[in-house]
């Protein structure tokens, strides 16, 4: 895939992705869903490597929602064992191009304590290095995150005159986090599917046919390329 370059004054700051389609992508090729999910772990550090290339500075994946419970218990299992697995394999190698691993969600009963285990361990290697900060959103929901933020100013008792958008931000997940320039959801559907539905107020969207086993770093930077094609207002009055 052959494009223009990328501008470097304009490269995104943080690009957060739902990585879609490795179902769908396992059943065209007659395959077992949990094949999709294994497929997808090339293309997501293919493109995270892309990102640091890029100059991407956060780079959030939406790994496993608190709706994917629903889904048939050896799903659910087998990916409770990948995501695990994915951090064995990957975190010293990440460690090693100076990424910073994070991690965004609820840490309830459900998460077996092995794989919170491996969180928690990547989290520490990691938690020093000043390169791009690779969040992985890990039993998360937007609705969740909220609810959570607000029983937190309950919890402090801040009294309802004093709460305000700065006062729910800093009960946020990662309140540092920096709310994403530019949001990709692959495999062609046209939702966000409860993805940080706090930060994603001004985002830039960008939805790709493109299944996430079959998803690259070059399929990255034609996203950054669209994004920097737009005129971002935020709300206000464009140029001219």
């Amino acid at each position: 895939m052959v494009g223009p370059a990328l501008d470097p004054a304009r490269i995104p700051r943080h690009v957060a992705v739902v990585m879609d389609g490795n179902g769908r992508w396992a059943q065209q090729r007659g395959l077992r869903r949990t094949e999709g999910h294994a497929a997808g772990e090339k293309a997501l550090f293919d493109t995270v490597e892309g990102a640091i290339d890029a100059g991407v500075r956060w780079f959030t994946v939406y790994a496993f929602s608190t709706e994917n419970w629903r889904r048939p218990p050896d799903e659910v299992r087998y990916l409770m064992g990948f995501n695990k697995g994915i951090l064995e394999r990957h975190a010293e190698d990440l460690h090693a191009r100076d990424v910073r691993i994070d991690f965004a969600g609820r840490r309830d009963w459900r998460v077996p304590r092995g794989v919170l285990r491996r969180m928690d361990w990547a989290a520490d290697l990691t938690r020093h290095n000043s390169g791009m900060t690779l969040t992985i959103a890990f039993n998360y929901g937007g609705r969740a995150e909220i609810v959570d933020a607000v029983r937190g100013l309950v919890a402090e008792g801040v009294p309802a005159d004093k709460v305000d958008e700065k006062a729910i931000r800093r009960h946020l997940y990662h309140p540092e986090m920096p709310d994403p320039d530019l949001m990709i959801r692959t495999s062609g559907e046209f939702r966000i599917s409860n993805f940080l539905l706090w930060e994603l107020a001004y985002s830039e969207i960008v939805f790709l046919d493109v299944l996430w086993p079959d998803f690259r770093r070059e399929h990255l930077f034609d996203a950054i390329r669209e994004y920097q094609a737009r005129e971002r207002r935020f709300g206000g009055v464009g140029s001219p």
